[in-house]
């Protein structure tokens, strides 16, 4: 047991190759800077094929920022996945209801809410940089680097990690 506690953290998005791996590494990185050392992230799809690497955009973005994706491999969110998370942290409103009718209401949010902490977990999505050029990907990763950076904060300061607010 660590420190600041077990945490099994899931990042969704779409097909599991841009946005949700690249929340992923850079939670991995926060969470052990902020001695979160019993802290466990995955990532998944709702319409993940089993298998696919990351983008080459997102794999780009990330290595240029020290974080490697090249052994990346996209799993489809499903119920078992839901189960094992402790917080579920969606990058659009579709994800968070694909993720809730598998079982994840009280403890999903999606990413820009819970960073925010809105207690409703919606509010707008992380713009998904698919099919975008290098930049887009730049631009999506320094989005989701403020936001997954403020959301390991909010998680260190006493957040109940079922909703994200103040316990």
């Amino acid at each position: 047991m660590s420190e600041k506690g077990h945490l099994n953290l899931l990042f969704v998005c779409t097909g599991n190759t841009c946005r949700s791996p690249m929340a992923q590494v850079l939670a991995e990185r926060s969470l052990a800077s902020a001695g979160w050392d019993d802290a466990n992230v995955r990532s998944a799809g709702v319409s993940a094929m089993p298998g696919s690497a990351a983008s080459e955009g997102a794999i780009q973005a990330a290595a240029e920022n020290g974080l490697d994706l090249e052994g990346h491999r996209s799993s489809p969110v499903t119920e078992d996945t839901v189960r094992w998370a402790d917080l579920i942290l969606t990058m659009g409103a579709h994800h968070l209801m694909a993720v809730e009718a598998l079982g994840g209401g009280g403890k999903t949010s999606m990413l820009l809410a819970f960073a925010e902490g809105r207690e409703d977990g919606r509010g707008w999505g992380v713009p998904d940089p698919f099919a975008g050029d290098l930049e887009v990907y730049r631009d999506s990763f320094r989005v989701l680097e403020e936001l997954v950076e403020t959301a390991v904060a909010k998680l260190g300061y006493g957040l109940n990690t079922k909703t994200g607010n103040d316990t």
